[in-house]
């Protein structure tokens, strides 16, 4: 997936300024794309060229002016060819797993630090995709929203990353035990 595809996406439910954008990415899409600010002003530019969204100038009186964007008929094309074709299978690639690996030969305390840092980030997020989660269903049960939302594919996403938060926090509070428990037998001996 490009990140094309992730703009086009977030952009099909509304009408964004790049800021905005921004602001979105950080919470209904950085469950599963992460892109910087700068990135997303990058693609919007060449989104526009290409036709895909297309942009408007807003005058405001008490700030500066803003673009808003949205999805062409162009875009969404794009979007139904990019749905159309098979997925590759996903994969981790984490600077913390090649930590871990080697953790017990350079040492763990370091390690045992950064697991729980990544832990409290876990949890932050955890918290952020729950209200999301309780934010799109409303006054709804899941298994009502699942069934009769106007629009699950937000929620079926955000899902997904609270599964992966939740998975990583479990993850990380395990090692940081297993690697503290070493350290300590380590020290008895």
């Amino acid at each position: 997936m490009a990140l094309r595809h992730a703009v086009l996406a977030a952009l099909l439910d509304s009408e964004y300024s790049g800021y905005q954008l921004a602001k979105a990415f950080d919470i209904g899409v950085a469950n599963f794309w992460h892109a910087l600010p700068q990135q997303l002003y990058a693609e919007l530019t060449k989104l526009e060229k290409e036709g895909l969204v297309a942009g408007r100038q807003v005058v405001q009186e008490t700030r500066p002016n803003k673009r808003l964007f949205r999805v062409t008929d162009a875009g969404r094309a794009e979007l139904e060819k990019f749905a159309a074709v098979a997925s590759k299978p996903s994969f981790i690639r984490d600077d913390l797993l090649v930590k871990v690996q080697v953790a017990d030969l350079i040492g763990t305390g370091p390690v045992i630090e950064q697991l729980e840092e990544r832990t409290s980030a876990a949890e932050a997020k955890i918290e952020l995709l729950s209200k999301l989660l309780r934010d799109l269903r409303g006054d709804a049960s899941e298994e009502e929203f699942l069934r009769r939302g106007e629009r699950i594919g937000p929620y079926l996403t955000c899902l997904r990353g609270l599964a992966f938060e939740q998975e990583h926090r479990d993850w990380c509070l395990r090692i940081a035990a297993v690697l503290k428990e070493r350290q300590s037998s380590r020290v008895e001996r």
